[in-house]
């Protein structure tokens, strides 16, 4: 079958344009909408470099905007050991089966959604060490699931940042780590250049959407309503990758 043919395919087209929605609009969520569904559609490893290939296309969009409200002073750290463990993850990325991986980053995405809505807040100190700490987990959940974005997420949020600096951290942190994680896949073997070749043809439909999403971010609307909005697509398609078995036999 041809690479851009088919119903998988039109399928990935749609799945990029709402995300590319939700991370216009919310910062966030694009990769764990994207992640389930294409690791279906696409095998584990693939899936891994179109995402991270695609959200390194919007980080370096979105940068530009946000660079000067970002925290350096938790990202440094946090960034430098997200990408020493991305080795780990990769290892693990190449040893575990696609059906695991779909049901690990689906778990992953459905415990986040709860998390966030059950209004959980990390109450601990913001130590260097808890910095390094989650930066660690994300590097290594990034490399093997593609979705790195909960930990950083739920630490960065549990602050009294205001939403542009929250915003601008979590685009900062997806720009520094995800280039690096793209290397390595690829130097691998793990995935070979046809992934790399998708991420080219969908990510002009994943800027178009995060360029709408990021219109109606400055637009009237609440923050409150659209966080709601990307965590309920988000609770859906976490469930659609823990019951896929159930549904299709």
């Amino acid at each position: 079958a041809s690479l851009f043919a088919g119903v998988g395919f039109a399928t990935a087209i749609g799945v990029t344009l709402v995300a590319g929605l939700m991370r216009g609009f919310a910062g966030f969520g694009s990769a764990m909408l994207m992640a389930p569904i294409f690791a279906i559609l696409f095998g584990s490893a693939d899936m891994v470099v179109t995402v991270v290939a695609i959200e390194l296309v919007v980080s370096l969009q979105l940068f530009p905007q946000v660079r000067r409200h970002a925290d350096w002073h938790v990202l440094t750290p946090m960034s430098i050991a997200a990408c020493a463990a991305m080795p780990l993850g990769v290892w693990l990325l190449a040893s575990v089966d696609k059906n695991t991986i779909v049901t690990a980053v689906s778990a992953v995405i459905v415990a986040f959604v709860v998390l966030m809505w059950s209004g959980w807040k990390y109450t601990g100190r913001r130590s260097t060490a808890a910095t390094v700490a989650v930066g660690a987990l994300s590097g290594a959940m990034m490399a093997t699931t593609s979705v790195g974005g909960p930990p950083v997420l739920l630490y960065l949020l549990s602050g009294n940042d205001p939403p542009h600096v929250n915003r601008a951290n979590i685009v900062t942190y997806y720009f520094l780590t995800q280039f690096l994680l793209i290397v390595i896949v690829l130097a691998t073997g793990v995935a070979g250049w046809e992934a790399l070749a998708r991420a080219v043809v969908l990510f002009p439909v994943m800027v178009l959407g995060a360029w709408i999403g990021g219109r109606m971010f400055h637009g009237l609307a609440s923050e409150r309503l659209y966080r709601n909005v990307a965590l309920a697509i988000l609770f859906a398609t976490g469930l659609f990758g823990l019951t896929r078995h159930w549904l299709f036999g």
